[in-house]
């Protein structure tokens, strides 16, 4: 007897899955108020940082002696420093630099402990052994003396401030990168794609580095929000950029003096630089969180 093989018939994608994942995602944000504020604070912070004169056209280094130390609303949104310049717009140009150096740092710090770490977990052997201990000395060391070590070697500077931030956070990225190639490195498919005679450059690029830099992106945006903490209270010591330049740290660190008679020139950058750390620590939480439904 012939049989006949019955196929259910092939039903088309429904149309309409796209608005219900659109409503899904509203609903997501609109019930994590918080999250939106954050988003949107780290849209402008990232707005003043590449088009300042956007928000503030005035010019940060020009003031009127006249309207020295007016609090905030006469003196305009942030008040006048002691010179008479315009601290909402010195603010606002001052993120130019403090996220630029940060940009910096992170990316140092990503790039070469991500290298490490994905060298010591693929390689293993003496080279992690090696690799590790290294990690192991930089962990030793407090990060911000490990700054202020470099930053006397370096010299000072906004770039070179950035980069010894950047090298001092990167253990955290080589012990994470170092665990997930671990963990990615004995999976189903990476030992398949062995099996077959896959190249290890082959392997390495299209399974292991894929599925591990979920987790390190993750700890990027977190640290992301340190290194703002870091590179502004460097800043704050002297070490950034000189003056008159508008930096966040450098802000707080000129307005100290002034603490009895104008509070707002330490307040306003100091709650600018909370905002911001808060702000990226609350995306990265949500992204975590997310990445591990």
């Amino acid at each position: 007897m012939t049989e006949l093989l019955v196929r259910e018939p092939v039903v088309a994608p429904d149309v309409d899955e796209a608005p219900p994942r659109r409503e899904s995602r509203l609903r997501f944000f609109l019930r994590r108020p918080g999250l939106v504020v954050s988003v949107l604070y780290v849209a402008l912070v990232v707005l003043a940082a590449f088009a300042p004169q956007v928000l503030a056209p005035g010019d940060p280094a020009v003031g009127e002696p006249a309207r020295a130390l007016q609090p905030p609303g006469a003196g305009g949104l942030f008040g006048t420093d002691y010179l008479g310049r315009d601290v909402y717009t010195r603010v606002v140009h001052g993120a130019a630099l403090s996220l630029q150096a940060t940009l910096i740092a992170v990316t140092v710090a990503l790039v070469v402990g991500g290298l490490i770490g994905v060298v010591a977990g693929f390689v293993r052997g003496w080279v992690d052994e090696m690799l590790m201990r290294v990690v192991d000395v930089l962990l030793a060391v407090p990060a911000v003396l490990l700054s202020l070590a470099l930053i006397t070697a370096l010299g000072y500077g906004t770039v070179k401030v950035a980069i010894a931030v950047g090298v001092a956070s990167v253990a955290s990225f080589a012990r994470v990168m170092r665990a997930e190639t671990l963990r990615v490195r004995q999976s189903v498919y990476v030992e398949a794609a062995r099996s077959v005679g896959t190249r290890w450059y082959a392997t390495l690029l299209r399974h292991v580095l894929p599925n591990a830099a979920g987790p390190v992106l993750v700890l990027a945006i977190l640290e992301f929000g340190l290194a703002i903490l870091a590179v502004s209270s460097l800043s704050f010591l002297g070490y950034g950029a000189p003056p008159p330049a508008p930096e966040w740290g450098s802000l707080v660190a000129e307005g100290r003096n002034y603490m009895a008679v104008a509070w707002w020139l330490c307040a306003i950058p100091g709650a600018a630089i909370a905002a911001a750390v808060l702000a990226v620590n609350r995306i990265s939480r949500a992204l975590d969180g997310e990445r591990r439904r």
